[in-house]
């Protein structure tokens, strides 16, 4: 997992190469989730994503939200739902729900 100090170091240069990206925050969680409230991580147009969500399809929703925040420069929230009944098929329950905010960075100006 990346550590705080990593991610923004990363946040940075794509800010000083003028590369825009999408920076997403885990701002609410009901029941058991992956990670905790804070949690970031950096879409990346090219896909150099740093950090994680939580990872799985939850993590593919936030990435898919990121990149339409990168093109559009609307901020967005995601609701991860990771309740759903466990089978053969699940691809990451963990019985709670997630709230992630997505912002462009930079923002546009």
């Amino acid at each position: 997992m990346e550590s705080a100090k990593s991610l923004y170091l990363k946040l940075a240069e794509c800010v000083r190469e003028g590369t825009p990206v999408a920076v997403a925050t885990i701002v609410r969680v009901r029941g058991s989730v992956p990670r905790e409230v804070g949690t970031k991580m950096i879409v990346h147009p090219a896909g150099r994503h740093v950090g994680t969500v939580g990872g799985g399809c939850g993590e593919a929703d936030v990435i898919r939200a990121g990149l339409d925040v990168i093109d559009t420069s609307q901020p967005q929230m995601v609701t991860v739902d990771l309740t759903e009944d466990i089978s053969m098929q699940s691809l990451g329950v963990c019985g709670g729900v997630m709230d992630v905010y997505i912002e462009r960075w930079p923002a546009p100006g």
